[in-house]
């Protein structure tokens, strides 16, 4: 506000009247503000209000990839409980993995004053947040690190399990295993790409290109990709699917299918355990993921002001059948 009063040439109790809407400034004033406003993207922050005023609207916001997903959905309800047991309520949105949309999302949640904010961030920069926590809006990323900005994170050991779905399914016999992943600029698929390759490196086990698929899946794409995995020389034995998504999509695809490669899926699927045979999973607690968000934005509303933490959970590999078969 004293940049747009500098640039106005008024005082900074004519900005603040002009951004409160209060009667009694010129038009021609209101009009010079307006421009400086404009000028300088100037955008009121709500929160620096409220913590002025030294008051809390009991509320957070939640910016999910997609809350239709049962891995988010499970977040979201653990940040529920525990914004419950505070007496606050949950605004909550899904940026569909788009930049542009997260940041929308966010900042709008931040203008109706919410005191705080979990974020899966899908958008390569969050430092449009950086006002935000500077004007005391605490920030938690979970499920993956924020970038551009210095801010809590709770994560699981992505690259650690895929490394573990390696070393399961080489002790079974397996040496042409393959991954399946997600959007390569994920920080999930990175990191779980990224202990795939290690795990075979560690195996002494080939690092070919040709077994690995990177990018956003669909069932059309999937079919192709498993084409390929099947009739390369010599083929693919075992799959790794980098996400509940994916595992559903080769699920689908290798249905009634005579080719029945191993199949290790990261993170669980309702029902997983009643396939033939039952699916065998990296699981993630997606609901300690948020539990734990929830927890340390509530002890930064508390008062907490420590450096910025990054807490990570492990993961737990599942032998259900689809992993253990030989090839």
């Amino acid at each position: 506000m004293v940049d747009v009063a500098r640039c106005a040439g008024v005082s900074l109790k004519t900005v603040s009247r002009v951004v409160n809407g209060e009667p009694g400034v010129r038009e021609e004033t209101t009009a010079a503000v307006q421009a400086a406003i404009d000028a300088l993207a100037f955008r009121r922050n709500e929160a620096a209000s409220n913590l002025r005023r030294g008051y809390s609207t009991s509320s957070l916001g939640l910016v999910l990839m997609d809350v239709a997903n049962p891995f988010f959905s499970n977040l979201a309800r653990a940040v529920e409980e525990v914004a419950f047991q505070h007496q606050f309520l949950v605004l909550s949105g899904s940026s569909d993995q788009d930049d542009e949309r997260e940041r929308k999302l966010a900042l709008s949640l931040c203008s109706r004053r919410v005191d705080g904010l979990v974020i899966a961030p899908s958008g390569p920069d969050q430092s449009y947040l950086q006002p935000e926590i500077e004007a005391g809006t605490p920030v938690v990323f979970v499920d993956r690190p924020g970038s551009g900005v210095e801010a809590d994170a709770v994560l699981v050991e992505n690259a650690r399990a895929t490394q573990e779905a390696v070393a399961h399914l080489a002790a079974h016999g397996h040496r042409r295993i393959a991954f399946l992943g997600d959007h390569p600029a994920l920080y999930t698929t990175m990191e779980r790409r990224r202990g795939y390759g290690e795990g075979l490196r560690r195996l002494g086990l080939p690092q070919d290109p040709a077994l690995v698929s990177m990018g956003t899946q669909n069932l059309e794409s999937i079919l192709a990709v498993l084409e390929k995995l099947r009739t390369a020389h010599p083929p693919a034995t075992a799959l790794i699917a980098g996400n509940n998504r994916v595992s559903l999509l080769v699920l689908r695809a290798l249905a009634g299918k005579p080719w029945k490669p191993a199949l290790v899926g990261f993170d669980d699927l309702e029902l997983a355990d009643l396939l033939q045979p039952a699916l065998t999973v990296i699981e993630q607690d997606s609901a300690a993921l948020g539990r734990q968000a929830a927890e340390l934005l509530f002890s930064r509303l508390e008062g907490d002001d420590g450096p910025p933490r990054r807490i990570v959970l492990p993961t737990r590999l599942i032998p259900r059948g689809s992993g253990e078969r030989s090839p």
